[in-house]
């Protein structure tokens, strides 16, 4: 594979049992049955209880110059675009640059506060990442979820990194991460533990059995 600027990257948090979302997930509870009241905060709790724990991982998975989503993580609403969503995050989303959202129903483009516009992508994935990667320049892309998404481009084998925030509860069931994914080689780069999370570092070098230097990450 061709040198290319940039890195596709994932960061994703899961359960221990590797789940990112419960079944049952709705406008009230996107994180379906969590555990909790749905909201993702037993997932989500080292991000937000701990943030001076987590900082260098809360500021690296914010440092990508553009995004891809399914749309699913951006909301609830199926079908057509029957009503106005804009996400889970108000006026003003994390993102600060452009997102690529995948859907089957096209819509315009969608500016927010803060510099994030969600873009609308109904070609699949290769195409979302194409125009992803000429948004970001020699930045970062980063999938940012759900796990369905993630799934898609490691079974494609179009992502070079993958952060894997590990948080210490169980779903049993729900959106699973490497579920439908071939089995991978990963190369560790990075472990650290932390009072709410495990953070770990994936380098993906391709699927397993594969001649190496055949996958997304040589490049």
């Amino acid at each position: 594979m061709s040198e290319r600027p940039g890195r596709v990257v994932s960061d994703i948090t899961v359960s221990v049992d590797g789940y990112a979302a419960g079944l049952h997930q709705t406008e009230e509870r996107p994180f379906g049955d969590d555990g909790g009241d749905g909201s993702g905060a037993g997932l989500h709790a080292w991000m937000f209880d701990t943030p001076d724990e987590n900082r260098v991982e809360v500021q690296r998975s914010a440092a990508a110059k553009a995004f891809i989503m399914g749309r699913n993580m951006l909301g609830p609403v199926r079908g057509e675009w029957d009503r106005r969503w804009n996400g889970w995050w108000g006026d003003d989303p994390p993102f600060h640059a452009p997102v690529f959202v995948l859907t089957h129903h096209a819509r315009e483009p969608q500016p927010m506060e803060g510099g994030t516009t969600f873009h609308f992508v109904t070609d699949g994935i290769e195409a979302a990442l194409e125009r992803a990667r000429a948004a970001a320049g020699d930045g970062d892309v980063q999938i940012q979820g759900g796990a369905t998404t993630v799934n898609q481009y490691l079974a494609a084998g179009l992502v070079d990194e993958l952060r894997l925030h590990i948080a210490p509860v169980t779903l049993g069931a729900g959106t699973r991460l490497f579920e439908g994914v071939p089995p991978l080689r990963l190369e560790q780069v990075e472990a650290r533990p932390a009072s709410l999370v495990t953070h770990v570092t994936y380098r993906v070098r391709g699927v397993r059995g594969e001649a190496p230097g055949h996958g997304a990450g040589t490049g």
